[in-house]
């Protein structure tokens, strides 16, 4: 004959096992946010749009939270080289959920990160900005050919000020 307290320990056990099971379940199968074609449309027409405001011709990738390409924006007379340079920027940016100048300024100033330049697909330059929904990252944009890092991250800020409607 099972008392009151084996009882109530039995129930307890299998309660526990059951959230056990359930937690393991959550944990099997993750939900995501990720970059649509449509946002990463807008973010790289309204990136190039800003840095041709100030006078840049330049390139402006979006990638999704892979770092797969979703769009690239490349206006009139920008350079050959800035379609690679702002999908790299953007790759790195995604892949390392932090802006490429603040990773190009750790790699500068701690001898241990310098290796990040040896990666391959990583652009340590400035430009690429993580594309964030509240704390989570969806994606990047990277901009190439503007006069200096700090200006393609200024107009990829701009181009998610843009959209951050839209992210939320």
């Amino acid at each position: 004959m099972k008392t009151p307290n084996t009882l109530k320990t039995l129930a307890l056990v299998a309660a526990l096992s059951l959230m056990a099971a359930g937690a393991a379940q959550a944990q099997a199968v993750r939900s995501e946010r990720n970059m649509s074609l449509e946002l990463a449309a807008q973010i790289a027409a309204a990136t190039v749009a800003a840095c041709q405001a100030n006078g840049h011709a330049v390139a402006a990738a979006v990638v999704d939270r892979a770092g797969s390409l979703r769009a690239l924006h490349r206006a009139d007379n920008a350079g050959p080289h800035t379609l690679s340079s702002s999908q790299a920027k953007a790759y790195t940016s995604a892949s390392a959920k932090n802006t490429t100048l603040a990773m190009m300024d750790g790699a500068q100033k701690n001898p241990a990160a310098a290796n990040l330049t040896q990666m391959p697909g990583f652009l340590l330059l400035g430009g690429g900005v993580p594309v964030k929904v509240g704390n989570e990252v969806i994606g990047a944009v990277g901009v190439g050919g503007a006069p200096g890092g700090h200006l393609d991250e200024q107009c990829a800020l701009a181009g998610i000020d843009k959209v951050k409607d839209l992210l939320k």
